[in-house]
């Protein structure tokens, strides 16, 4: 029974002790399958499975610890600003079911209340793939040390095509990935070339002080990163792999003080009907930023401009050890604002997209911003050293400021960009 149900049994003047308490299988496990077991279970982020009674009932104080924390589910979006139909906050019902649960001594019950449990095929969350792509070596990933990052390509052998309606990236080692940015990309060797490389056409250009032209050679599929989860595309959409393509990976790897060894791989679930709409990544960032040693509270700017009609489906911050808080803010091209973002305790250990729950139509010529505030200070703990002036950086150690979105179009194959470079605004 429900924390409100005893407390309206006591009102009715009935003594609690007759009130039953909630119980595992009938009332928490439900919970747990909606809104937990997507990470904790076996081979998954979290440290601890909770897929059975006996896994879960050693951690029940610290489960009410965290969800009274409001820790865990993890979400870190301020509801003044929008509503995502992904945030997994528990309900106010499903929070008093497991204090009441919790406070009751965590009974069992009958397991014949148990609901069907959750099938994980091999790990997928998003159920089996029709096509599994993995990395043809692993990586050894040294003791110690920053880890460049490492770049490889593996052919698609498509000779047509292909709509893709589920995408997911899985690294076998997941302890040491800070991030594994996977794309599809033109052409290439017909088979695997088994070498990982430490640089690519993007970091060239970076490194020469070019242009890098937005995802235009390119197709994001999906950023793999702490916390994150695989694209939640919805019926009709999905997004575009060319034939002939590569799947290139960009890998960043941590050390942990040990030896370690991964061999990443991506599965797909392709599309059975021609999609209503195709799913675009695109990236506004700012790569020219310094933050003094000691800044509490530095802000960082980044800007780019719509140059074709979309829709605005979910948002991605990313920002490292320093980064304080995030917002994604849209200026519509006849001048209004709107924050449609804002995540005001940014955790690097948590990066998660955020899918709008009602996309946003941005028309030609609107201005897309996104914001943060870093703390170099000695105030905060994961600083790596408060007396360093830093600058972006791949490095852990260094910083970013990205913000990872998609958004939504017309199903065709050959479209132009959908950034440019937006005009300077006034500061906020």
């Amino acid at each position: 029974m429900k924390l409100y149900g005893v407390l309206a049994l006591l009102l009715l003047g009935v003594p609690a002790a007759h009130a039953a308490a909630p119980t595992f299988h009938a009332d928490v496990e439900p919970i747990l399958q909606r809104r937990c077991q997507t990470c904790h279970r076996p081979g998954d982020i979290a440290p601890m499975s909770l897929m059975t009674y006996e896994e879960v009932r050693p951690w029940a104080k610290a489960i009410r610890s965290a969800v009274v924390q409001k820790k865990m589910p993890p979400w870190f979006a301020d509801p003044a600003h929008g509503a995502y139909r992904n945030d997994p906050s528990l309900s106010e019902p499903e929070l008093e079911t497991l204090i009441a649960w919790i406070d009751a001594g965590a009974p069992e019950g009958d397991p014949k209340d148990a609901p069907t449990p959750r099938e994980f095929v091999d790990g997928w969350r998003i159920g089996k793939p029709d096509l599994v792509i993995e990395v043809p070596i692993p990586f050894n990933v040294p003791p110690s040390g920053d880890v460049p990052y490492q770049y490889i390509s593996v052919p698609t052998g498509f000779e047509e095509d292909r709509w893709v309606e589920a995408i997911e990236v899985r690294p076998s080692n997941p302890k040491v990935v800070h991030h594994i940015n996977a794309s599809a990309s033109p052409g290439g060797p017909t088979a695997p070339v088994a070498e990982f490389r430490t640089s690519d056409l993007e970091q060239q250009l970076l490194k020469s002080g070019r242009e890098i032209p937005e995802f235009a050679e390119r197709e994001l599929l999906q950023t793999f990163v702490p916390g994150g989860a695989p694209p939640m595309l919805q019926n009709g959409q999905a997004k575009l792999i060319k034939a002939g393509s590569n799947i290139s990976f960009q890998i960043h790897y941590t050390t942990t003080g040990k030896p370690e060894q991964d061999r990443s791989r991506i599965g797909f679930i392709f599309a059975k009907d021609p999609p209503a709409e195709r799913i675009r990544s695109i990236l506004v960032f700012n790569r020219t930023f310094t933050i003094p040693a000691g800044a509490p509270n530095h802000p960082v700017v980044a800007r780019a401009v719509v140059e074709r009609d979309v829709r605005l489906v979910s948002m991605l911050p990313h920002m490292h050890l320093r980064g304080r808080d995030f917002e994604v803010q849209i200026t519509y091209p006849g001048g209004e604002t709107e924050t449609v973002l804002r995540v005001p305790k940014y955790d690097f250990n948590w990066q998660i997209n955020y899918y709008l729950a009602s996309p946003k139509l941005l028309p030609k010529g609107t201005i897309l911003e996104v914001s943060g505030h870093f703390d170099n200070s000695l105030n905060n703990p994961h600083n790596p050293d408060a007396s360093a002036e830093v600058s972006y950086g791949e490095q852990t150690w260094e910083e970013m400021l990205n913000g990872f979105m998609e958004v939504a179009m017309e199903p065709v194959a050959d479209a132009p960009p959908v950034l440019g470079k937006a005009p300077m605004l006034s500061s906020r």
